[in-house]
């Protein structure tokens, strides 16, 4: 039962960084077609003011995709617009930990303005650049790196401990999921916004964009496989 909610929590985050792109999409004037949660089946869909919003069956990924004739008219929305759009996710992201940071400091030692306002971000950006001091791991160390099956896994120990447990275990997934989408790699966010600033040093550079997200899907369902082997074998071994 704990893997279940472990996978609907990660759904949800998903959500909440889809979300993110979507309120960063309106607030850009950047209409949307499809707003999704999920890959694979579509379990649900429904339409509303020429959006069309979709739940699919496997809860770990989504998408939000801009109302764009061609890749000429999504091209010719501002560059600024579009980084504003790719941010919204990763933004969300963030605030909602500090949401959850707050939420536990409530649980922990009860209401004061501080708590619930300030040290929650303070405690964002311990946190954060903690994250950010074992990103060189990914290069130096491979074999510490996990997956999906070792997140799961940990939920397994970690939601087990508590609704204090299941707080901070949120707040981790939410981080991890705000960083990893920022880094400069095709077709991450922060691939998208790094492609962006090119075009905007020369518009000839937004052709290299194609190339540059192919080279990154390839790494990164490389990466996917490597560290659900891994995975795998630790929960074996």
């Amino acid at each position: 039962m704990i893997y279940l909610i472990t996978i609907l929590l990660i759904g949800f985050l998903i959500f909440v960084h889809e979300l993110g792109h979507l309120l960063a999409a309106w607030c850009m004037g950047i209409p949307v077609a499809r707003f999704s949660v999920g890959f694979g089946p579509v379990l649900m869909t429904w339409r509303n003011n020429g959006t069309e919003y979709c739940l699919s069956l496997v809860p770990l990924g989504g998408y939000v995709l801009p109302k764009c004739e061609d890749e000429k008219e999504f091209f010719n929305i501002a560059v600024g617009r579009r980084i504003v759009l790719w941010l919204g996710g990763p933004a969300a992201n963030f605030v909602f930990a500090a949401i959850l940071l707050g939420l536990a400091h409530l649980l922990a030692v009860g209401f004061s303005w501080h708590g619930a306002f300030v040290r929650p971000w303070l405690e964002l950006v311990r946190q954060s650049l903690a994250l950010l001091a074992v990103l060189p791991q990914l290069f130096s160390r491979p074999d510490q790196l996990s997956g999906v099956v070792g997140i799961v896994a940990a939920g397994k120990s970690l939601m087990g401990g508590g609704l204090q447990s299941a707080l901070n275990f949120a707040v981790l997934l939410n981080l991890n999921l705000a960083i990893f989408n920022l880094l400069p790699m095709a077709p991450l966010d922060g691939g998208k916004i790094f492609c962006a600033l090119l075009e905007k040093i020369h518009p000839r550079l937004a052709r290299l964009q194609t190339a540059f997200t192919l080279a990154g899907l390839a790494v990164l369902l490389a990466l996917m496989a490597y560290t659900t082997v891994l995975d795998v074998v630790r929960q074996f071994a």
